[in-house]
């Protein structure tokens, strides 16, 4: 049973799912705390206003808090925005850059296992590395 754990705890695919929930955890705060302490006070400083947790309308005794998700709605369209225009941009930017293309004048066809286009005399995917047979 020992055995089985060890094998199970060393196998690839949980420690890179290990890793990526770690790296993502810290890459969320890095992000919520741009958002808090870059993004929200630049809003308050321009409406005027940056918390509006006090809002709140009441109906038969019921307080509706609809200043917390006015608050809640802020916070995602600006992490939505940093997260596309700081993360997202530039790496599809990088990626335009370093992803091998082939010559305009060679042939290609698409890869079986990610559908991207390689040369014909290819024995290999540059993007999956998947062995395909060459043409």
């Amino acid at each position: 049973m020992l055995k089985e754990f060890r094998q199970f705890i060393l196998r690839g695919n949980l420690v890179d799912l290990a890793v990526a929930v770690v790296v993502g955890t810290a890459f969320t705060a890095l992000v919520n705390s741009m958002v808090k302490t870059i993004f929200t006070p630049m809003i308050g400083a321009i409406f005027g206003k940056h918390d509006f947790s006090d809002l709140l309308f009441t109906v038969n005794g019921s307080r509706v808090l609809y200043g917390e998700f006015i608050n809640a709605l802020i916070t995602f369209l600006l992490v939505a925005t940093v997260m596309f225009f700081f993360v997202v941009k530039p790496v599809n930017k990088l990626l335009e850059v370093l992803r091998p293309e082939p010559a305009i004048d060679e042939e290609t066809h698409e890869c079986p296992e990610c559908l991207s286009k390689i040369p014909l005399r290819a024995k290999r995917c540059s993007f999956c590395t998947t062995v395909v047979a060459a043409s």
